[in-house]
């Protein structure tokens, strides 16, 4: 059994990957562009990746392939119909991130709503000690308790950073979906937790409907007090109209963790941005990658390869 991982720097190097029980050859290349795929690819029984692009005119190429394992949630960059119509098996990880991620999002909501950057920035300069008070109030200080965390999303990430805002006081309210007609127990409009929310969070899938989700209309529909944080897909995010919208004082801040293009180009408008705007914090894709859950992570890679081989699903 032929097993290629395509792109081993999606996991730490400090992690170790379990290697299946059965006999196979294992080939590890830690990055593979679209001109590499073909070649790499052509003897492999499985391969293992994280973001590598598989067309329908990929796949296609690669007869011997049974299985793509992917070391990610995400599924957005495979071809599903087209898998399952020549015959290939995807295979994803779900849950590992169920505790790191709404951490990152506590953690950003501190950050933001405690100005800890601004401080920090500030302590890289004699700032501090210029001062002839101990203290100085340049930055705001709110308190997260009693705020109130609009959701876009109550899956497992969603439901678990709810449960986290509560214990800490936080009102937290959880959105329909957009366009919905009929509202759920338990949610409330989306336009309406747009409205409500102090914080709102994006914990959604990424599908035709939610693409865009928040952009230049929804962002007014937000307080001028409001924050963003995003830990879920890039594209939920029109960049140039956060962009515009943290300018222009639409929302008063936001905290990113994923972008459309990852790694992004050096003109993203949000990277950008970054250099400039004391209300933007962003953080590269690393949300889910705490040491436990990536330890989980390679755990079921490896088990989802066990069970394909033993039971051809």
């Amino acid at each position: 059994m032929q097993i290629v991982f395509l792109d081993s720097t999606a996991i730490p190097k400090h992690i170790a990957i379990p290697r299946p029980s059965f006999e196979h050859q294992w080939t590890e290349y830690e990055h593979t562009s679209a001109e590499q795929l073909i070649e790499r690819a052509k003897d492999a029984d499985i391969v293992i990746t994280s973001k590598v692009l598989f067309s329908r005119e990929v796949m296609q190429q690669l007869p011997k392939l049974k299985l793509i394992a992917i070391t990610a949630t995400g599924t957005n960059n495979v071809d599903l119909v087209a898998a399952k119509e020549l015959g290939i098996t995807v295979k994803n990880v779900t849950g590992y991130s169920s505790v790191t991620v709404p951490e990152h999002v506590l953690g950003l909501i501190f950050a933001l709503k405690h100005s800890l950057m601004n401080w920090y920035k500030d302590q890289l300069s004699a700032k501090w000690a210029d001062c002839k008070q101990f203290c100085y109030f340049d930055y705001p200080i709110t308190d997260v308790k009693g705020s109130t965390l609009g959701v876009i999303g109550k899956g497992c990430l969603g439901s678990e950073i709810g449960r986290l805002a509560t214990a800490l006081g936080m009102n937290v309210i959880y959105a329909e979906r957009r366009g919905a007609t009929e509202i759920r127990p338990g949610y409330l409009p989306f336009e309406e937790v747009l409205k409500q929310a102090d914080i709102v969070t994006l914990h959604c899938p990424l599908t035709e409907q939610t693409q865009n989700l928040i952009n230049a209309e929804t962002l007014k529909l937000m307080k001028p007090t409001a924050y963003l944080i995003n830990t879920g897909r890039g594209p939920l995010v029109d960049e140039q109209a956060l962009v515009d919208a943290l300018d222009n004082k639409v929302i008063a801040a936001a905290a990113i963790d994923v972008l459309v293009k990852e790694p992004p180009e050096k003109d993203n408008p949000l990277i950008q941005a970054g250099t400039r705007l004391p209300n933007l914090i962003i953080t590269p894709h690393i949300a889910w990658a705490s040491d436990s859950a990536v330890t989980t992570l390679v755990n079921k890679v490896t088990q989802n390869i066990e069970d394909f081989v033993k039971t051809g699903k």
